[in-house]
């Protein structure tokens, strides 16, 4: 399997940062040994701080002695393909740390800076943490990760917040929250990245009371404990409230009853939504891959029209809303011909199988000719960071969030689906022309 991470474990470093200017196309990359193979991160925000000094056989190789240690390996063409892909979506720049005693390999893709360089708190970027498997092909966890952290650009703009966007991804096994030199190393990983973040995909919410209850880092947010409480019950009520926007936009009236709904994935996001969709009386069909998480939800919910089916199935359903909550990349050229319903509205990042806003804008007009209603998800599925930031900033309840996200959400919908119509364009083509220039100019 290629990865960026043999180079540093053949030779013993431990840090990785690649740094792409998207306007001269320059290139800009470090590598280091900032600590040792068995550093103790447990005493982290103890004995010693973000800059401390690790070790004493410290290493650092500038721009032409990292190209040179790559091509040693035999990985001069993977590393160009990695930074082809960071020039295609305009990023800034990956930083990659690798904890040696335990493999773990994580990496923060940084789309932008811009927004957040100012706006005077640690954290100048904002997108979540989430765990792959070791085994994951590593290419396809940067795509991933990459594609992301573009969407958290956009989507902080969305939510009027001033930070840049990015997305930590870590390989490594389940997480133990009792092994506090794991966690040490990931308060550790994410601060030098100056990310305020929510524990995502395969790490556990718990995972944020931990670093506080330890002192590892301030910038994770959404702990059980959190007066604004976890991210996905207020994503779900953004992603709702917007979808009664879309078919109000379609149909003249915001009532989904008894419509029919399919929505894939019953997770932090997914359950949460299945509750308002039931609430409007729709007749709801539900795909998740653990057949126990459907048959408890149906229990859960009695009374109400609701039948699970395949995960395999539920994409080319003869329904009307399609509600995507679990993972991305799953509307393409190959299945839109055979797409049935009438919106595609839902909480999962990267919905459409793109690596670039010019690709993603492609695919949304064949969805367009299909006369389904989309428009890039991070304009709408944007109160999980919402979540973080009130927190993270205010110090905000419960009810301070729920107000923001009903007086934003809703309205930005609105605005961008009816100006999309005005201009001939797409909605996603429309919400990406509204944020580039504060990203890009």
């Amino acid at each position: 399997m290629k990865s960026l991470f043999t180079p540093l474990k053949a030779e013993g470093l431990t840090t990785l940062k690649i740094r792409s200017d998207f306007k001269s196309g320059n290139v800009r990359l470090y590598a280091a040994r900032e600590w040792e193979r068995d550093f103790d991160f447990s005493r982290y925000n103890r004995d010693f701080y973000l800059d401390g000094i690790f070790t004493e056989d410290a290493v650092y190789l500038n721009t032409k002695q990292v190209y040179d240690l790559y091509k040693r390996h035999d990985l001069s063409g993977y590393l160009e393909e990695v930074i082809g892909l960071m020039r295609a979506g305009k990023h800034f720049g990956i930083d990659a740390h690798y904890y040696e005693k335990y493999d773990i390999r994580y990496m923060m893709h940084e789309h932008s800076r811009r927004l957040g360089i100012n706006n005077k708190s640690h954290s100048i970027m904002a997108g979540g943490i989430r765990r792959h498997e070791p085994e994951e092909e590593e290419i396809e966890v940067i795509i991933d990760g990459l594609n992301l952290g573009r969407g958290m650009s956009f989507k902080n703009i969305a939510c009027n917040l001033a930070f840049g966007g990015c997305k930590a991804t870590v390989q490594m096994g389940p997480l133990d929250l009792d092994n506090m030199r794991i966690m040490g190393f990931l308060g550790y990983a994410l601060d030098s990245c100056r990310d305020m973040t929510g524990p995502d995909m395969n790490f556990p919410t718990e995972m944020s009371s931990v670093m506080f209850r330890e002192g590892y880092s301030v910038q994770y947010t959404g702990a059980p404990t959190a007066k604004t409480g976890e991210t996905g019950k207020p994503t779900a009520y953004g992603i709702y409230l917007t979808m009664k926007q879309a078919v109000k936009f379609k149909e003249g009236t915001d009532s989904l009853d008894g419509k029919s709904v399919a929505l894939m994935g019953l997770g932090a996001v997914g359950w949460h939504m299945g509750g308002h969709l039931l609430d409007e009386g729709v007749k709801l069909y539900i795909a998740d891959i653990n057949p126990e998480t459907a048959r408890r939800f149906i229990k859960e919910h009695p009374g109400h029209d609701i039948k699970s089916v395949g995960v395999d199935e539920v994409i080319e359903m003869d329904v009307d809303i399609l509600c995507p909550c679990a993972i991305g990349g799953i509307i393409h050229d190959g299945n839109i011909p055979n797409l049935k319903c009438k919106y595609i509205w839902g909480s999962a990042n990267n919905q459409l199988r793109a690596s670039s806003q010019e690709e993603e804008i492609r695919i949304s007009k064949l969805l367009a000719a299909r006369n389904i209603i989309f428009q890039a998800e991070w304009w709408h599925n944007a109160a999980g960071v919402m979540c973080g930031a009130e927190e993270y900033l205010y110090d905000g309840t419960w009810e301070s969030l729920i107000k923001k996200i009903e007086d934003l959400l809703p309205a930005s919908t609105r605005e961008n689906l009816n100006k999309a119509q005005k201009l001939g364009i797409t909605p996603t083509e429309c919400c990406y022309r509204t944020c580039e220039d504060k990203l890009y100019s």
